[in-house]
């Protein structure tokens, strides 16, 4: 890419560096507690591992990786978060000036990704392993251009990269390739861009990447997969017929949950003009459609042969990102002037960039007015801090991951084990006391403590189960009094 194009350009990834600084603060401001996928980072950032379970590992590893130089914070958190999207979104940017004319629709369409409400606000809100996805969707996809219109090594081996990283992010990663493979194949004059020998680079660098897990992988399938199937085809007791119905009426839905609202702020920006403008075509929106029906292909065989029933709509983020580029292809295959719509996009986008942030904040400060809380108006802090005042804890046994990750950011030095992830099973045998803590339901009565809980103690301490307390404390941002519960214990291991 010339200079003059980078500067046309430039604008637009400054503009977006403002915004993720802004979330960065906004998460900051709003809550020292983490949310599932956090927490769950802290947690399992005390050992690295070639598997974890589900996920898998690149965004835990990359995670780790920030740790161990910047120390466990929610700071380090967010910022591995915000400058993945940065990234991903700056890619998306240099792709839609590989491809198209005009300035103002490279613009439209890398801005456009703040349309879609799962990447603009539910990966702010608490989304890890999908970020990873997109950020490795969009090292593909980039590289992938690239190869297209100016192959050349680099762009071969960017492809790569892309490719081992993003099914380092998600397994269902792999139909983001497997689609441009086939489209690209399906087009004779793309076809001699994927028999070129550079493309040796491209799989030699992901199998490379993704080697490690590939060995975990093998003796771990059942444990990585169980769960992911489990959500895919939950059909109760449903007939074939009627779980082949679920499966598509659920994809229908989450196509439109992702894509709707992108398409319904192209429509009011462009009005009639984007009518006429979907019918026609380019050698590029040629390209991406048959990468869009390959997506629909397979996630339909999916469905009809592989059981599944309910399709999520963040599940579609390696394939359906490219939504907002797809329809500026259509634009400027049309010609269409984008003066009067680009004026128009940025006051929506203004509204977004503003709204968004605005609306993280208030969904947690509002609890001091209605009393509906959020898992980041928990207290962990506050509760870690009052039960440190009883006794220093050797250990801590937490009840369950997302507790367990918000103690392991406010006690880094020492270890946090969970009940519900029996694979992390460090030393606890010192002599100072192990510390046990689970939450506590507003409706719960039983103040004993988890069966779960006391079975671990038997089966890896040998011991009964203590004594429990409960603690309640203060919420963030609480109404009146309101207050969170807490059940802890304390064991004693020198006794």
């Amino acid at each position: 890419m010339s200079e003059t194009s980078l500067r046309d350009v430039r604008w637009i990834f400054i503009l977006l560096a403002a915004y993720f600084a802004l979330q960065i603060g906004v998460r900051l401001a709003t809550s020292h507690s983490l949310d599932l996928d956090e927490a769950e980072q802290a947690f399992r950032s005390q050992w690295l591992a070639a598997g974890y379970g589900p996920q898998p590992p690149f965004y835990n590893w990359l995670q780790y990786a920030v740790f161990q130089f910047a120390g466990v914070s929610l700071a380090a958190l967010s910022v591995v978060k915000n400058l993945l999207l940065f990234i991903s979104y700056l890619l998306y940017g240099l792709t839609a000036r590989l491809v198209l004319r005009d300035k103002a629709l490279v613009a439209i369409a890398t801005l456009g990704l703040l349309t879609i409400p799962q990447m603009v606000f539910e990966m702010q809100r608490d989304l890890t392993h999908t970020v990873a996805v997109f950020f490795s969707a969009s090292i593909f996809f980039y590289g992938f251009i690239r190869s297209l219109k100016q192959p050349s090594l680099a762009s071969y081996l960017i492809g790569g990269i892309g490719i081992g990283f993003g099914l380092l992010a998600k397994y269902n990663f792999a139909i983001l390739p497997a689609a441009a493979l086939i489209a690209a194949l399906a087009d004779t004059r793309l076809r001699p861009r994927i028999f070129d020998r550079r493309l040796a680079l491209t799989v030699i660098v992901a199998l490379v990447i993704i080697l490690p897990h590939l060995f975990w992988l093998k003796d771990n399938l059942d444990f990585a997969t169980a769960r992911t199937l489990e959500k895919m085809t939950a059909s109760g007791h449903a007939s074939y017929p009627m779980q082949v119905a679920m499966g598509i009426g659920s994809l229908a839905l989450a196509v439109i949950s992702f894509a709707g609202l992108t398409i319904a702020v192209f429509a009011m920006v462009f009005g009639k003009k984007l009518r006429s403008a979907l019918t026609v075509q380019s050698e590029w929106t040629r390209l991406l459609e048959r990468m869009l029906l390959v997506f629909v292909i397979g996630i339909l065989l999916l469905i009809v042969f592989g059981g599944a029933a309910g399709i999520k709509d963040r599940w579609l983020v390696p394939m359906l990102f490219i939504v907002p580029l797809y329809l500026c292809l259509k634009i400027d295959a049309a010609g269409i002037e984008t003066g009067k719509a680009f004026r128009r996009f940025m006051l929506i986008v203004a509204v977004i960039m503003i709204g968004v942030p605005a609306a993280l904040y208030g969904s947690v400060a509002s609890a001091r007015f209605t009393g509906h809380y959020e898992r980041l108006n928990r207290p962990y802090a506050d509760m870690l801090e009052t039960l440190r005042r009883q006794a220093e804890p050797a250990a801590i046994l937490a009840g369950d991951s997302l507790l367990a990750g918000n103690l392991r950011q406010d006690i880094p030095g020492i270890p946090v084990l969970s009940v519900d992830y029996p694979g992390f099973k460090p030393d606890v045998s010192a002599s100072r006391p192990l510390l046990l803590v689970w939450l506590m339901l507003r409706e719960e009565k039983n103040e004993g403590l988890p069966p779960a809980m006391g079975q671990w103690l038997q089966v890896n301490l040998g011991v009964s189960a203590p004594d429990a307390a409960v603690i309640d404390v203060p919420y963030l941002y609480g109404r009146g009094d309101d207050r969170y519960r807490f059940g802890y214990a304390w064991i004693n291991q020198a006794n």
